[in-house]
């Protein structure tokens, strides 16, 4: 293709992902490091029959110069960033210093608010992902292996909990693990534990989550994996199996191979999407037992005491993390596509 025509071909897209990604980016860096104005506080007399008393109050007027004057806020640089309720790299000093050993560390890290929020982020999107991953193999295959009558409805079934929102689909498995529900009540004749409660417990509010997500997410990689297998050469398959080779081998050898690069795509996609975890803690009603980074910004948000530079601040760090995740499949992706 030639420049020019390349020019105009990429322009559309290029101006989209200023506008809508770039620019984005830049005014949310922008407000991490800046902090609301501080209220201007004033003494005022007030004076009666029984004499004068001296009170303090907000001077709203003050406040409000202030804020015109510089309607973003007061600069902070990168105290945002390093508080307690971010990197708090004093805190993980002082934890550091008084810990006997590992573990104890990271019991008094993993109790900030945000390496809180990133233990359960990172141990989300590495135990989902992979078994997203497995699971729609598995069910891609058995799919494509199932008589054409059946193969319809077997699609149908199989993508419904991508069909469902995900607001609603955390919402029906809440209450299925509640105590009344099929899972929890299930859960407690096997445990033999009347009082066993899976939203009461951490590790089991982890386990139910993780679920959840490979059960919502799990058809999204199904569908490209079939859709992937329907390109697969029958001659390769044909003479592998007149070689001897045994199903098995033949999934090893001639389908693992040929559905590497859907791996690659559908690895990409679930990092970013796990990585970003939010609906599954907000209808679990999980923030007592599990927090991540996209609940720690809408926490920030919300409320009436909005903490923007805190969202924001909190909002960079993750972006930067989804680039250290994505940076490994990129560099993979980018030396396959060199070689070629």
């Amino acid at each position: 293709m030639k420049h020019k025509t390349f020019f105009w071909f990429v322009l559309p897209s290029s101006l989209a992902m200023l506008l809508f990604i770039f620019v984005p980016i830049v005014s949310v860096l922008v407000q991490s490091v800046y902090v609301d104005h501080e209220q201007v506080i004033k003494e005022v007399e007030n004076c009666g029959p029984f004499g004068c008393t001296t009170t303090t109050a907000v001077d709203q007027e003050a406040t409000q110069a202030l804020q015109q004057a510089s309607p973003l806020g007061r600069f902070a640089g990168l105290d945002t960033y390093l508080d307690r309720s971010h990197l708090a790299l004093d805190e993980v000093g002082a934890a550091w210093n008084s810990s006997n050993g590992m573990a104890e560390f990271y019991a008094k890290v993993v109790n900030l608010p945000f390496y809180k929020a990133m233990s359960f982020t990172l141990a989300y999107t590495f135990i989902v992902t992979p078994l997203v991953i497995v699971f729609g193999f598995i069910i891609a295959v058995a799919v494509n292996s199932a008589t054409r009558k059946i193969r319809g409805p077997l699609i149908f079934f199989s993508l419904l909990p991508m069909m469902v929102t995900p607001l609603v689909g955390s919402l029906i498995i809440f209450w299925m693990v509640d105590a009344r529900g099929v899972i929890g009540a299930a859960l407690q004749y096997l445990a033999g534990d009347p009082d066993l409660s899976v939203k009461a417990s951490t590790p089991l509010t982890w386990v139910m989550l993780m679920v959840y997500g490979v059960w919502h997410s799990a058809p999204f990689a199904f569908i490209v994996y079939y859709a992937g297998l329907q390109t697969v050469n029958s001659d390769t398959l044909e003479s592998a199996m007149i070689d001897g080779a045994s199903r098995w081998e033949q999934i090893r050898y001639v389908i693992i191979p040929h559905l590497l690069p859907l791996t690659t795509f559908i690895a990409l996609m679930q990092l970013m999407d796990n990585f970003r975890v939010f609906e599954p803690i907000v209808s679990f009603s999980a923030s007592a037992h599990a927090t991540s980074l996209s609940w720690a910004i809408y926490n920030d948000l919300g409320g009436e005491t909005r903490q923007l530079s805190s969202a924001a601040a909190t909002s960079v760090l993750t972006i930067l993390g989804i680039a250290i995740l994505l940076t490994p499949v990129l560099v993979r992706t980018w030396r396959d596509f060199s070689r070629k």
